[in-house]
């Protein structure tokens, strides 16, 4: 489910002190029902990436995630000189001591994200291409019925014109196809991951 903004900027995240310079694009409620302390759960299974049946297998969603790599390729977006540690600096050199100091979270193996740290209710991981730097930010939050569920949010900073009109040119695809095949799936396999802990 899509949220406003406030569900993000009003909760004391400690993105904000490190991200203040990108622009919130979305945040969304992630089916992922647990207790107070899962957010490390979440995590792991991001890292992992998906299993085979709960993999997304939305059209949709593998078509245009396929012509967005077709495209990147013919336009040079995702060169490494262009990324993270390239054209754009890591978030890392921007954490505090204690963040610095602290867990920075796995890698992904499905996605092109790199941990930048992580904490008892937040995880953060940043991309970057010739378009945009990227974050996607996982919150663990309490869900208002005395549990607790994940929630996504994805900030962006464009790079120039060229950013500009990439993020306005994706923003359809984005929520016809990409969030919702996307969620169903992390929903997916966090049930499947619930069972097999119960079944252990």
């Amino acid at each position: 489910m899509k949220l406003p903004s406030s569900a993000h900027t009003s909760r004391p995240w400690r993105i904000h002190e490190i991200a203040g310079d990108f622009q919130l694009e979305d945040v969304w409620a992630l089916p992922t029902p647990g207790g107070p302390d899962d957010l490390a759960r979440l995590v792991a299974q991001f890292a992992q990436g998906p299993s085979q049946t709960s993999g997304i297998s939305a059209p949709a969603y593998r078509i245009l995630f396929a012509v967005r790599w077709k495209l990147g390729a013919l336009l040079g977006w995702d060169k490494p000189g262009d990324g993270v540690g390239g054209r754009v600096r890591s978030l890392r050199e921007r954490l505090p001591a204690d963040l610095a100091e602290g867990p920075q979270g796995p890698d992904l193996q499905a996605l092109p994200f790199t941990s930048v740290y992580q904490t008892h209710d937040e995880w953060a991981a940043e991309m970057g291409n010739k378009t945009v730097h990227g974050i996607m930010h996982i919150g663990w939050v309490p869900d208002g019925r005395g549990g607790h569920r994940g929630q996504m949010a994805v900030l962006v900073k464009p790079n120039g014109l060229l950013g500009l009109v990439y993020m306005a040119a994706i923003k359809p695809f984005r929520y016809l196809g990409v969030y919702p095949a996307l969620i169903k799936a992390i929903g997916r396999q966090w049930q499947e991951n619930a069972a097999a802990r119960d079944a252990a």
